[in-house]
């Protein structure tokens, strides 16, 4: 018997509503600044360098307190 594997990766809800925002703005729908326009590239990637710089104080918390 076979196994079969389906990878499926698409643009994802930030890529379409990244595009979305680009295609208003060109329309002039929309008089947001560019840094919001392409706000659903960075806010991702900035919630989760917050989680990384929360994990690592909560485990320098950790570590500190063990002495």
């Amino acid at each position: 018997m076979s196994r079969t594997y389906v990878s499926s990766s698409g643009i994802g809800f930030c890529g379409l509503l990244t595009i979305l925002f680009i295609a208003l703005k060109l329309l002039d729908k929309i008089s947001w600044s560019w840094w919001w326009v392409l706000s659903p590239i960075w806010i991702p990637i900035l919630i989760v360098l917050i989680i990384i710089l929360i994990v690592i104080i909560a485990i320098a918390i950790g570590i500190l307190f063990k002495r």
